[in-house]
């Protein structure tokens, strides 16, 4: 573990190796594993950059298969988005093109929109509210519509709570952002909350948004600070403001065809304990989050972490958002995880 009292190496091959569960797609080159079989390879994906806490998971989630099993399946990965983006590759394995995929809780909502609702921004009043609330409140809620859309639930995990990165500077107000061009996932969510903002979305792939912020497609993005380093974009920035906008859960799922497919062993070993994964994702990324917003500074990035006055404009003026969300997607699932709060 890295020294807590030194900033963070910024280079990819050398980033933080914490853990997170990230983790992602499995491809099945036969149907069932049986005592005896060759082996059987599952590819995973996910756009988790190699050397983050979200590739650790994805080694211990391999080697515990690769042990429990005797070898008889392997796993492996594809980090960095090798196979795609996290909506293609989500689609993908909806198809049983790929056998599992895991990333955020947006990209999922491509295919289930009301899964999105966990990212309206300023939902949460804190990380453990978020945590009782998915692994206690509404845990059967999100099976029963990821079973519906033909998916197994593994496990949650976490991105973290996104803010703002700018090349342009500080974002205290909404005025700051008008006018201006921001790198945004594509769920009417993100959309809106950047609308809400004063600031002009842009829908753009992760796999793509280094180029767009380069070359000036892009004013910025929001997106958690582990997220920033591991994908190398605070490099095509000067400013980040910790507005916390948004938490931003991430969660492990499966071909839910293809985990049927398999032995109760080799079930047992991918999914583990749900709650015990999940913690051990989160643990492991929150234990960074302090070194990342001060490794900003060395790499040449100044960092405003927004007032309470400042956080209490951004929630007042994105607070539309969720009605708006309501009334297109329906406020069961909302009023499920709002009723606990």
């Amino acid at each position: 573990m890295t020294d807590s009292k030194k900033p963070l190496d910024t280079t990819r091959r050398n980033f933080i190796a914490g853990s997170a569960a990230a983790v992602s797609t499995f491809f099945i080159g036969r149907p069932k594993a049986h005592a005896g079989d060759a082996e059987i390879t599952l590819k995973f994906a996910t756009v988790a950059p190699s050397g983050t806490p979200w590739s650790k998971h994805t080694s211990r989630l391999k080697k515990r298969v690769k042990e429990g099993t005797d070898g008889r399946v392997k796993i492996k990965v594809y980090l960095g988005g090798g196979l795609g983006d996290e909506e293609s590759t989500l689609s993908r394995t909806r198809k049983r093109g790929i056998a599992g995929w895991a990333g955020s809780a947006g990209a999922l909502a491509s295919i289930i929109p009301e899964v999105a609702a966990l990212e309206l921004p300023y939902l949460f009043p804190s990380v453990s509210a978020a945590d009782d609330i998915l692994d206690n409140k509404i845990t059967r809620d999100m099976e029963k519509m990821l079973e519906k859309a033909g998916f197994k639930l593994l496990f949650f995990s976490e991105n973290g709570h996104r803010s703002i990165g700018t090349n342009f500077g500080f974002v205290k107000s909404t005025a700051d952002l008008k006018g201006k061009k921001m790198r945004s996932q594509s769920h009417d969510v993100h959309l809106n909350t950047w609308r809400a903002f004063g600031a002009s979305p842009q829908p753009i792939a992760v796999t793509e948004a280094m180029t767009a912020l380069q070359t000036g497609v892009v004013d910025g993005f929001d997106n958690t600070p582990l997220f920033t380093f591991a994908a190398s974009w605070f490099q095509a920035i000067t400013h980040f403001t910790l507005t916390r906008h948004s938490y931003q859960p991430a969660l492990a799922v499966m071909n839910l065809d293809i985990w049927n497919d398999l032995p109760a062993d080799v079930q047992a070993l991918i999914a583990g304990d749900i709650k015990k994964e999940s913690e051990y994702g989160r643990k492991t990324v929150r234990a960074i989050g302090q070194q990342l917003i001060d490794n900003f500074a060395p790499a040449g990035v100044q960092v405003h972490d927004s007032t309470r006055s400042e956080l209490e404009a951004f929630a007042k003026a994105t607070k539309p958002t969720h009605k708006k969300f309501t009334d297109k997607y329906g406020s069961a699932f909302y009023k499920a995880i709002t009723k606990h709060l």
